[in-house]
């Protein structure tokens, strides 16, 4: 018998419509035979309004938090009221969700008199979305006939106490996913789990960062361990590229692990990119899958990748960031310019998205998000006060209107004429390349273009990508079906 880990996103639970479908592939699965373990994501939109509620009270807005209790009571109890039939059943859903949202209205009051909210607070504030999406899917699951229960992740999932951006501990979270989830299953209920969230030791609520819902399957599926991971959201599995960019995108059919972290790390939204973390030591395959469009086989992970013929398999883009420029003649064969800069990068708490140097060692160049570029140029030119007064070191010189825009593919490993074939369709796409970086695996090529040229870079790229490579047509998906994808009931 397999065990497939199943994750859903906010939109995949965030209608009532959406729920009975989540509801009908679930139950559908088990009945197939499967042992499935659900992990839910809050309904669409819910998390950032509970934090913008929890920044508003810091600021004395007290009427923030109210208006979005009542509308969260309003939202929950309607799916309930239409989810839930039996009236005892109906009637204890919604106690839960009303206790739920008195906490969270306890707790907004209480920052709104301090004027403060900790790193500590803001996760018991945001994980309340997972809380009451996984109450309503259980319960409506109930009242179909299947056997579920809804489970809070803290009592599963045990990370540090690195607040809002929580790490787990897996030998700790295998013991108790093992010694909870594995006794459910063999009496035959569907645990039905929140994501994005864990606790400390001590039981305190921890978050595992935005987006964390996936990385919280990634690591139940391997704490069971898992047979599959499935990633049930709103799109037919990976793109080659953003449909609203090209209309020419379409799904990827299969992805290696280091194609889909690399599509991850730059830019893709498919996955969380910490979601393969924890799977990739047991070979854990992942699928990606549309809710709304069931029937789509959509994407496979797995460890190896397929090689496509012209190598190339999605082009990526990353906006939001800013491309920085240390130079000056004077650091021709001084050693050290390079790495003093990194750690005054890292003194600022910012993530170097990518990095470039000339030969002459006249000038380096990174990228890093534009949120962090006024105070890594702060520390750099602190750091570099000495060598910017003797005239050996310029002022880093920010660009602001950029975009990282990457080519993704395992086949490009070794294939001559690639990085050729890439730079000959931007140039006749006339695209000014503003840096370079290749990683040594050469699963991918990353370029900072000018904003205003990154939507005729991707469509110049995307039309490398050749046809019958093995992908799939994209499908709208727009009706809601129960049929699942060929091969995987």
């Amino acid at each position: 018998m397999h065990t497939i880990t199943m994750k859903f996103g906010g939109t995949s639970v965030g209608s009532v419509e959406a729920i009975q479908q989540v509801g009908a592939i679930i139950t559908r699965q088990a009945e197939a035979g499967q042992r499935v373990v659900t992990v839910v994501s809050a309904m669409s939109g819910v998390t950032n309004a509970l934090i913008r509620a929890a920044q508003d009270s810091e600021m004395g807005d007290v009427g923030s938090y109210k208006r979005l209790a009542h509308e969260l009571r309003r939202r929950h109890a309607e799916a309930a009221n239409a989810l839930v039939q039996t009236t005892n059943r109906r009637e204890r859903l919604l106690d839960e969700i009303r206790d739920l949202l008195d906490d969270f209205e306890q707790l907004c009051h209480g920052i709104s008199i301090l004027r403060e909210v900790t790193p500590r607070g803001m996760d018991v504030v945001s994980s309340l979305g997972e809380r009451l999406s996984a109450r309503l899917v259980a319960a409506y699951l109930q009242d179909t006939g299947a056997e579920a229960e809804a489970v809070d992740a803290t009592t599963l999932i045990v990370t540090n106490d690195r607040f809002q951006n929580a790490t787990p501990d897996m030998a700790a979270t295998r013991l108790k996913v093992q010694a909870k989830l594995k006794r459910m299953m063999e009496r035959g209920i569907l645990p039905i789990i929140t994501g994005f969230i864990g606790a400390t030791p001590n039981g305190t609520i921890t978050t595992l960062g935005r987006g964390g819902s996936d990385y919280s399957a990634g690591i139940i599926a391997a704490a069971l361990p898992s047979d599959e991971l499935w990633i049930w959201s709103d799109v037919d599995g990976v793109m080659t590229t953003d449909p609203r960019i090209s209309d020419q995108a379409r799904t990827i059919r299969v992805l290696g692990y280091g194609e889909v972290s690399e599509m991850a790390y730059f830019g893709a939204k498919v996955l969380h990119p910490r979601t393969i973390l924890p799977v990739i030591e047991l070979n854990i395959p992942i699928r990606v899958l549309n809710t709304f469009n069931p029937a789509h086989p959509g994407t496979l992970i797995r460890p190896e990748p397929e090689i496509v013929p012209g190598a190339i398999k999605a082009i990526t883009t990353v906006t939001a960031v800013h491309l920085m420029t240390v130079q000056g003649r004077g650091m021709v064969g001084v050693p050290g310019i390079a790495g003093r800069t990194f750690s005054a990068v890292a003194r600022a708490g910012a993530s170097m998205l990518m990095f470039a140097q000339s030969s002459s060692e006249q000038s380096f160049c990174f990228v890093v998000p534009d949120r962090s570029s006024s105070l890594v140029k702060d520390v750099i030119e602190q750091e570099l006060a000495l060598e910017r007064a003797r005239r050996d070191v310029d002022d880093v010189q920010v660009s602001e209107d950029v975009v990282i825009v990457t080519v993704v593919g395992a086949g490009m490993r070794g294939t001559p004429g690639v990085a050729a074939r890439v730079f000959t369709a931007l140039g006749e796409a006339e695209v000014n390349v503003l840096s370079i970086a290749q990683g040594a695996s050469e699963y991918s090529i990353s370029m900072v273009v000018a904003h205003a040229d990154a939507t005729k870079a991707v469509q110049a790229l995307h039309g490398l990508l050749q046809n019958g490579n093995g992908n799939h047509p994209t499908r709208s998906g727009a009706g809601l079906k129960n049929s699942l994808p060929p091969g995987q009931a």
